[in-house]
């Protein structure tokens, strides 16, 4: 059996695993679990066998006028409802495309009209394929179907998948911006580097004055930033730098996880990413390695506000130092 620290080990990346890499039947991803010190592969399909989808419910958020949050399981999905119908950022799972289809028909009752993802995991991508059988134009940043059409390693949770299908992709890409007039509403989004990935993008709707951030912002709880492309604690911050300055009091934020925020809130998160940052810095300048890290427990001071959610602080001071290291 394992012992009370190994369970809580094997919680934490089973819980973060379901969050952000389930893709449906589709879904493939090994855990490497220390037990006893030898290496034991589990597939994750094996873990998440019990997870019912039909008890997850989508509930709709009223951001601003037009603007909604759906929150399910995964990231956020942002709903711009017209009177042509509706555009949507993320996907969340594909086995919860029809409730999310039932819940942009409860607030429109046209067609969606658009996709746009803010980046390639699958707990924003995983319901494009079915979205594309409806009719759905799918726009992403260049890198994303790049990204979706390889396999992937995550190392600090100890897991693989594999790449996603062609019928997934999204078939419109940019490189840096994009002005999308969907009826009424002055929809722009923007490419922010290397943040929490090589293929970020944010998406301001610039006559609502409401931004959807996708994952740069973790809303009240450490961030899972992907290394492995990229990602890094210092290009989060970065990217944040590009955001504020489109914010005023009034501006409201989706963000990818977590509830509807503001820019005071982001702030906050980029001022915990940079002190996070900055003692990660210190301590390699100390000679210290990543396990002196986590044994000093550096993020001690921080945990109480932003631990509490589905990474701990052990497994963000390993993402800072790869992010650092990479």
């Amino acid at each position: 059996m394992f012992s009370k620290k190994n369970r809580f080990k094997v919680f934490i990346v089973i819980c973060v695993s379901i969050l952000l890499l389930l893709n449906g039947n589709k879904a493939f991803a090994r855990l490497q679990l220390a037990n006893n010190n030898s290496p034991q592969t589990v597939r994750v399909e094996q873990l998440i066998s019990q997870q019912n989808f039909a008890d997850v419910e989508i509930n709709t958020v009223t951001v601003k006028d037009n603007i909604y949050m759906l929150k399910g399981e995964g990231g956020n999905i942002g709903v711009i409802s017209a009177k042509d119908g509706a555009l949507i950022i993320d996907s969340q799972y594909a086995e919860l495309s029809t409730k999310i289809e039932q819940a942009v028909n409860n607030i429109n009752q046209q067609q969606i009209t658009y996709l746009i993802n803010t980046h390639y995991h699958l707990d924003h991508t995983g319901g494009n394929g079915n979205m594309a059988t409806l009719g759905v134009k799918i726009i992403a940043h260049d890198n994303v179907p790049k990204q979706m059409s390889i396999p992937h390693s995550y190392p600090v949770l100890g897991m693989e998948i594999p790449a996603q299908g062609q019928e997934a992709l999204p078939v419109i890409t940019f490189s840096n911006s994009m002005n999308l007039e969907f009826n009424d509403n002055q929809v722009y989004a923007f490419h922010v580097p290397n943040a929490h990935t090589d293929g970020d993008v944010v998406i301001q709707v610039k006559d609502k004055n409401v931004i959807h951030t996708g994952d740069i912002y973790f809303q009240g709880m450490y961030p899972f930033i992907d290394t492995e492309v990229g990602g890094s604690v210092s290009g989060m911050i970065s990217a944040i730098d590009e955001i504020l300055p489109l914010c005023n009091p009034e501006t409201l934020i989706i963000p990818g996880h977590g509830n509807v925020s503001n820019c005071q809130e982001l702030g906050e998160f980029q001022e915990m990413l940079k002190v996070v940052n900055q003692k990660v810095e210190d301590g390699i300048a100390k000679g210290m390695s990543l396990e002196d890290l986590i044994t000093a427990n550096i993020l001690a001071d921080l945990d109480a506000k932003w631990g509490q959610g589905f990474l701990n602080s052990e497994k963000f001071i390993t993402i800072a130092y790869q992010g650092i290291n990479k």
